[in-house]
């Protein structure tokens, strides 16, 4: 065999290294004609220092409901809220939380609820005439879809219905009779159940034991078809250190939340732990997560944080100091802890950019509020009508309030722009994003936005090398302002990018005392 020479040597070692060089370039994202959310830095490869993230706020409206039946109570939440064709569906816990003096008296409130509604707004219960209340009375007007009386289709398992969450099955190969899902925890043996609806009204078991049963389960655990990634997804709670025993399950550590994935919702992937970046630890109560109904390749989540503050001049002077010291006698944690919503997205499902700001502060101190069960985010949002005569659709979520006092609690409205939970900001002086390389499809840009009346928006479309591409660059564009949901960005030949649809591209986008919400080829 001929010995290769020096000049030989140095070609083949070229070639090698041009041809590695090439098979790990950048490959371009390819995006189709799907909806981009500004919550991460996935897509973007430069942003000024100017350019920031900036984490919205939801806006306080009205109680939706107040949970005064007989059957209900102080406790109840974990709600369950979508919509499902014309109507608005909520499920939630009815349990009630009756406070003495170093002890918690009896409760006969232990339920799953319905409730439904045209517009989101305005709620009804339906005399649903399944469950006896009080126990044994006869009386089956009341909305109780999941009731504490076993039945014989529940044969052995003992589903725990203040521990709900129920959806509307959206595999495209789901049976008739399982449209819909409710996920429950277990009250013996240790786990998850999951039962099954033809209706959401009347249920039967998916699987007579659990189908998870390592973790925790004291919160909403939840389940959903994922349509990214054709699978189901299940969340639920666990604490990062701890037992689990179906006889003696001993918390300890950090409240926090695992994951599996699933085929059929009944065999199940090993769990893996959410991991956070560089959020710092938390006490994450709910996780409250979801695809976005308009990027279902994201997921969003609102998970509860809980915090003990101890007691200090501040906590004391928190709404209703005395009941909060009466429930200390039953529980230092009763009375001094404290919960809010927060804010997290996911491409993956297991790795999540949480905000450490809180989404949803408990407000301004009023009675009912600052206290351990405030600010429980229901799962999950929905879109309804603006009260605001020519605007657009909005988000609605659901928060509770009023936890532990009375003999009631309610749950409280709030709304915030479609797409409207992160943007990208700048000031006055200006702020510029580009993006890595990416294809799509589509004719149109468009862009939800807000600008001031002195603000806007320009878009240059460049080439994987950065090269301004004629008929698409800054000066050709016709700067955006205004505040819109969905806006085309023109330049001087007018809207249409098909030339460009299926090719590698860069967006470098300018700005100026605005915000952008998302981005999408269509």
């Amino acid at each position: 065999m001929p010995r290769l020479t020096a000049p030989c040597l140095f070609a083949l070692f070229t070639l090698l290294f041009l041809t590695t060089d090439i098979s790990f370039a950048t490959e371009p994202v390819d995006i189709g004609s799907r909806l981009e959310l500004m919550v991460d830095d996935t897509l973007i490869e430069f942003r000024s220092q100017n350019a920031r993230f900036e984490l919205h706020h939801p806006t306080p409206r009205e109680i939706v409901f107040t949970y005064d039946k007989p059957w209900e109570g102080s406790g109840c939440g974990y709600q369950s809220i979508f919509k499902d064709g014309d109507k608005y569906r909520m499920y939630y816990k009815a349990w009630h939380l009756d406070v003495q003096e170093k002890k918690l008296g009896p409760n006969n409130s232990n339920f799953t609820c319905y409730a439904e509604s045209d517009d989101g707004i305005h709620w009804k219960r339906p005399d649903l005439g399944l469950f006896s209340f009080p126990p044994k009375s006869g009386d089956k007007k009341n909305n109780i879809v999941i009731g504490k009386a076993y039945r014989d289709w529940m044969k052995s398992a003992k589903p725990d219905p203040v521990h709900p969450a129920v959806f509307k099955d959206e595999n495209p190969a789901c049976p008739a009779d399982a449209k819909y899902k409710a996920i429950l925890r277990s009250r013996g043996p240790h786990g998850l159940l999951v039962l099954k609806s033809p209706d959401g009204i009347h249920w039967s078991l998916l699987s007579e034991k659990p189908v998870i049963t390592d973790g925790a389960f004291d919160s909403e655990n939840l389940a959903f078809w994922d349509p990214a990634s054709k699978q189901y997804r299940a969340y639920w709670r666990y604490f990062t250190k701890g037992t689990t025993n179906e006889k003696n399950w001993k918390p300890s550590g950090l409240r926090d939340i695992r994951t599996a994935t699933s085929p059929d919702l009944l065999h199940w992937s090993k769990p893996q732990d959410l991991k956070y970046g560089d959020a710092p630890p938390e006490q994450l109560y709910t996780n409250q997560i979801k695809p976005y109904y308009r990027a279902p390749h994201i997921l969003v989540g609102f998970p509860t944080r809980y915090i003990e503050r101890g007691w200090s001049k501040s906590m004391e002077a928190l709404p209703e100091f005395k009941h909060r010291k009466m429930r200390s006698s039953i529980s230092d944690r009763y009375g001094m802890a404290i919960t809010e919503g927060l804010f997290m997205t996911s491409r993956d499902g297991v790795n999540f950019k949480r905000w450490p700001e809180a989404f949803l502060r408990p407000g301004i101190e009023r009675q009912g509020t600052w206290a351990y069960g405030h600010q429980y985010i229901g799962w999950q949002m929905v879109e309804t009508k603006s009260d605001v005569e020519g605007a657009p659709n909005e988000i609605s979520l659901y928060a509770t309030e009023g936890y532990w006092t009375g003999n009631s609690n309610q749950l409280r409205r709030y709304t915030m722009r479609i797409d409207g939970f992160v943007s990208i900001n700048a000031p006055l002086k200006g702020a510029e994003i580009t993006t890595k390389p990416i294809t799509f499809t589509g004719k149109e840009l468009k862009l939800n936005f807000s600008t001031s009346a002195a603000g806007g928006i320009t878009v240059e479309l460049q080439t994987p090398d950065g090269k301004p591409i004629a008929g698409f660059t800054e000066s050709d564009c016709s700067e955006l302002f205004g505040d819109t949901i969905a806006r085309a960005v023109s330049w001087k030949n007018g809207t249409d990018v098909s030339s460009l649809a299926g090719k590698p591209v860069k967006l470098k986008i300018k700005l100026k005392d605005a915000d952008l919400y998302s981005f999408k080829f269509e």
